[in-house]
This record gives structure tokens, sequence and C-alpha cells, in this order.
């Protein structure tokens, strides 16, 4: 019987003394209905007794760390050889799998960006810089020699607020001047800025003639490092002659924007990291966004006929209540189609309002108080599919949903910053959209341009 598997007496779950020969070097099928004792056989008898024997060839110690394995209730199995088993397993449906993260190609790529691409701007598309502080002086004391300068840390960029307490802190430390949206100005007690306007801050370091000598240049080392450590590893040199300025960074930078990304690492281009993953779409490339035109399929009918489709007919709740204050507002009739509704109290139901109002009524002779407090219907379907706390109230939302491509990322289901690191010209969103002939053609003519 050397071409066959022989199980004889094989009693487990629902075998009930049965015995089988099956042939080896063939592809064997066993069907029947369910519960009748295929996987028994396969998997508890046949594969259970064949790995167990396989184990029992190892020596004790080996043993000890496999644990035992219990021999199938069966009276005898003949012709068995070493076993493999690809198990019972349904496929897991994941949206962020993609053919290069199953396979681990884009683990390699990821790493490769981050040890060998080239980083650039978002703003301006300039190669970014980093420097050391060695380089940083180096730089100024070559670009800047006999000029006035100010060395700058920057400590606000293109944010609103009066910054009060900053400027009461920094005076604090000894600084005497700031300069703020372009202007130098002299600190001063309770100063602050206008909050609803944006604002850039930078604290003055220091005000020099540049020059070679050895007092000079500890007194330009020791500023640097002061600018470095209260403008967090970034810093600004001013330049009185031509009024501009320049940026310097221990971090990648852009030298004329300033803006600065963090050491690249392989989580920096993984969608499934918060570090990598684009913050709009949360990595899935995709959005869902409400379609007015599913919220009112025909605006011919009118709101209490059920005309905005979310809210449909009308009813005794707290939602029509809102529609008819919204309705007492802009002097319009709920019976009204909603085509003939003033765009403004439209704009109100569909993305909400808060208001109190008055309406005086000539006849009665009183004054009504009215008070709108409604989110909107667009925010309030986004809500239920962001939030709702069952997957029925999701399904719901999303029927007035539209699937479309994440405007922030394009898809490309990556931070800005990470779609700016290049090789060759190539972003990791590049790459991945390859035909993979194409991409194994690349990566075999990258290597001549590495180092």
């Amino acid at each position: 019987m050397e071409d066959a598997i022989v199980v004889q007496g094989t009693r487990v779950h629902n075998l009930k003394d049965i015995d089988v020969t099956i042939p080896r070097n063939e592809l064997v099928v066993i069907t029947g209905l369910s519960g009748s004792g295929k996987s028994s056989l396969a998997f508890d008898t046949i594969y259970a007794e064949g790995q167990r024997r396989y184990i029992e060839t190892f020596s004790a110690y080996a043993r000890q760390f496999l644990g035992g394995l219990e021999r199938p209730d069966v009276d005898k199995i003949d012709g068995l050889s070493p076993v493999i088993a690809i198990e019972q397993k349904t496929t897991g449906k994941s949206p962020r799998s993609t053919v290069g993260t199953i396979t681990e190609v884009y683990d390699f790529l990821r790493l490769l960006f981050a040890r060998a691409a080239d980083a650039y701007s978002f703003q301006s598309n300039e190669k970014m810089v980093q420097y050391t502080d060695a380089e940083i002086q180096d730089t100024i004391l070559n670009t800047y020699l006999g000029k006035k300068i100010a060395i700058l840390a920057p400590v606000v960029q293109s944010r609103k607020g009066h910054y009060r307490e900053l400027f009461a802190s920094i005076a604090k430390q000894g600084f005497t001047r700031v300069r703020t949206d372009g202007e130098f100005v002299e600190l001063s007690p309770n100063f602050k800025l206008d909050r609803y306007k944006t604002h850039d801050i930078e604290i003055v370091i220091d005000r020099l003639a540049v020059k070679e000598s050895e007092n000079d240049s500890k007194r330009l080392a020791d500023s640097i490092e002061t600018a470095m450590y209260h403008g967090n590893d970034m810093l600004m040199v001013y330049d009185f002659d031509t009024e501009k300025a320049r940026f310097f960074s221990r971090k990648l930078m852009c030298p004329s924007t300033g803006i600065s990304y963090a050491e690249p690492e392989p989580n920096t281009f993984s969608f499934n990291s918060p570090k990598g993953m684009c913050p709009s779409c949360n990595g899935l490339g995709l959005k869902h966004e409400v379609n007015l035109k599913k919220v009112i399929p025909d605006d011919g009918i009118s709101i209490k006929s059920g005309g905005i489709a979310p809210i449909g007919a009308e009813k005794s709740n707290w939602t029509f209540k809102q529609m008819n204050s919204i309705a007492e507002r802009y002097r319009f009739s709920l019976t009204d189609a909603l085509k003939s509704i003033p765009k403004e109290a439209l704009d109100v139901i569909l993305y909400g309002g808060n208001e109190r109002f008055s309406v005086a009524s000539k006849t009665l002779g009183i004054t009504r108080e009215y008070s709108i407090d409604y989110d909107g219907v667009v925010p309030f379907l986004e809500h239920q599919y962001n939030e709702g706390h069952t997957s029925a109230l999701k399904r719901w939302a999303k029927g007035f949903m539209d699937e479309i491509s994440c405007p922030d990322c394009h898809g490309a289901r990556l931070r800005k910053e990470a779609l700016f690191f290049r090789i060759d010209d190539k972003s990791i969103a590049d790459l991945t959209q390859m035909d993979i002939a194409a991409l194994h053609k690349w990566v075999k003519g990258i290597r001549e341009k590495l180092s």
C-alpha cells in the first residue's frame, strides 16, 4: 500500500468507524453534506496524525518546546508522510490592503524612501535643506560678512491671536525686541496684537555686524545656539541692507518659506499609521460627500410633502418645529415648492443656523418670539455617517452620499509632507500607481542613480 494512505476505524467527531483508502500523488477532493465529517477526516485525523508522527522524530529537547499532540481516535493509519495543511480560513477584507502591503513590497519601498529620498517643500517645491550649527555659522560668515544682521528665533508662524501672554513670557526671559509681521518693535507692558489677524512673530536674539574676529565668532555661535533653543531648532537671519530674511534649521527645512519636516522614518510613508496617513480621509484615499440631488430629488415638491428626503413628510416633531421657525423668518410656507423657497432659507435648512427673532402680528396686536437652533440636514447626515452608533444608521446616511476621491491627498492616502519626498523625481504614491512590470524596471534602473 505504498501508493495509498489507508485509514481504518476513525471515530473523530461525527465519523463512525470509517475506513477509507486515499491514493497518493493525486489531487483528492473530499465531498459531502455539512456536518458529515469532511474536515474531521482531512484535518483532525490525517493531518493531525501526520503532524504528530513528524514531531515524534524530533529530540526530546526539541519536543518540549512544541508541546504534546494528542493521537486522533483512529485504529490505524498507513502510508503517511510529513504533512502541510493550508487551513480553512476566509480572507479578511480590509479597505487599507493593497497588493503592495499584502506582498510586503510596500514595506521595502517605505524603508527606501525613509533612507534615500530627497525632501521638497510642498509650498515652494524647493529642495529641503538641513544644517548643523557649525554649517549655519560658516554660511552666515560667508554670506553676510561685513553686513549688519539680526538673529531671530521664530515662535509663531501664520497663526491668529493677541499673544499678550507670549510677549510677557519673552520679556521675562530678558529679550527686549520682537519682529511681528515684518516690523521690529520694542516690547512694552501688556503689548498685544489683533487677535483676529494672522501673525508671524520672531524674537530678536541679537543684532550684530558680521566679522571674522574670535570674539565676534563666539558671539555669533552663542546667538545661533540661543535662537535654536527658542525657535525649536530653527532660526532666521535678517539682512538690514536688503531687508530680506533667510531661514536655517537643524531639521529638513524649506530655505525660502521656513516650513520644516520631521526626520523621515518608514511610518512617515504608511497610510496605516497616524504619522503617515492623510488626516482628512484617515488613509483611505476616499471620502463620502453628501449629494444634494439625493437629499432633494425633486424641487417641485414641498417640505410638507417630503421634498427633503432625509426628514420625510411633515410630522409632529422638533425638526418640523424648526422648519416652521425658518419659514416664519424667511416668509415662506412649508406647502411651497422647494424651488420657490428663498436661497437663504434653503441654506439654513441644509447647513444649519442659530438665530433668535421676533415677528409682530398686526391683526392680533402681539409680538411672537422665535428661535432657530438647527444643525442642518447636511451636517446631520455627515455626523450619522461618521459617528453613527449602528451600522443601519451609517448605511442610511451613506444612501444620500457619493464616494469621491479625497480632495486633500487626491487618493494618494498619505500626508502632503510624505508625498513630497522623491527619488528620481518619483514620490512613493507615483510608484504604487505603476504597473508591476514598470515598477520592476524602475527598481532595476534606480540602483545606478543612488550613491
